[in-house]
């Protein structure tokens, strides 16, 4: 069998386990930059991978737009639990052809405390996801895809098997908006000379999500929510950015107003305290 039709096999078994994004990313490619430590390069952490296959499942935005909310908690947890899922029968499908594979899980911590000491994960899916054609990286560390934007979750299996890489985006999704930096509960993100990427306090997010999580109502996921790119945004018609950089002010002068009114709703039910914004 040819490789392309091979790579179009794993794709739609891949998607008909449900996944909505699926990438190939050659291992050559992290050697090529310098984005990526060595240590955290696939082939440092398993000797044998040749292509990391990325899959992503979309975050829906009117959910997200709740946040902090237990709705959005729930939803966290469904993608993260659906790609796991969706990933492992994956690499055992892989396996059965013949072709050694493992997954490497969505989230790579115990829990937020841990987060707050070791900030950094054994494994970035958001680069192995760029690698792999699936988007850029915005201002805001995240990886930014044509279709949803920021608004995906990403988990990756390595496997023995040689295939050719997907084809990277060549230009930038990210316009430098900041809109993510101004409206960052924490504060996390710092501008940098001549780089698109932030700098990132992830020890400042993450003691914000320790806040969060006490309350019930983990992740944040405000940077996301914000970022402008994404086709989804037509789809749920939630194009108005502004919406976004007026909802603190409006909320506090009043609670009800109609503009936030599910947001707020969501809000103030299921988790600790009354947060409305």
């Amino acid at each position: 069998m040819e490789l392309e039709q091979i790579k179009k096999q794993i794709t739609e078994y891949a998607k008909g386990l449900g996944a909505s994004l699926v990438g190939f990313a050659p291992v050559f490619r992290w050697k090529e930059g310098t984005e990526v430590a060595p240590e955290y390069h696939p082939d440092a952490i398993w000797s044998e991978v040749k292509i990391v296959i990325v899959l992503g499942v979309p975050v829906l935005l009117p959910i997200l737009e709740t946040t902090p909310s237990i709705n959005y908690v729930e939803q966290y947890d469904t993608c993260n639990v659906m790609l796991d899922q969706i990933a492992y029968r994956l690499a055992v499908y892989l396996n059965d052809l013949g072709y050694p594979s493992i997954f490497l899980p969505r989230d790579g911590y115990g829990n937020i405390e841990i987060l707050i000491d070791k900030p950094v994960a054994a494994f970035s899916h958001v680069y192995a996801g760029k690698y792999a054609g699936l988007g850029t990286i915005g201002y805001n560390n995240t990886l930014l895809n044509e279709q949803y934007g920021p608004r995906v979750r990403y988990v990756s299996v390595f496997t023995g098997l040689s295939l050719p890489g997907d084809e990277l985006i060549g230009k930038e999704l990210c316009n430098g908006c900041k809109v993510c930096q101004k409206l960052c509960p924490s504060q996390a993100f710092t501008t940098r000379d001549n780089q698109v990427v932030a700098a990132m306090d992830k020890v400042a997010c993450a003691r914000y999500h320790a806040d969060l999580k006490n309350e019930n109502r983990y992740p944040c996921g405000i940077c996301i929510k914000v970022c402008h790119v994404g086709k989804d945004r037509q789809l749920y018609k939630s194009t108005n950015i502004k919406l976004y950089l007026e909802e603190k002010e409006a909320i506090q002068k009043n609670p009800n107003d109609p503009r936030y009114q599910g947001w707020v709703h969501c809000r103030t039910h299921g988790s600790k305290g009354d947060r409305k914004f």
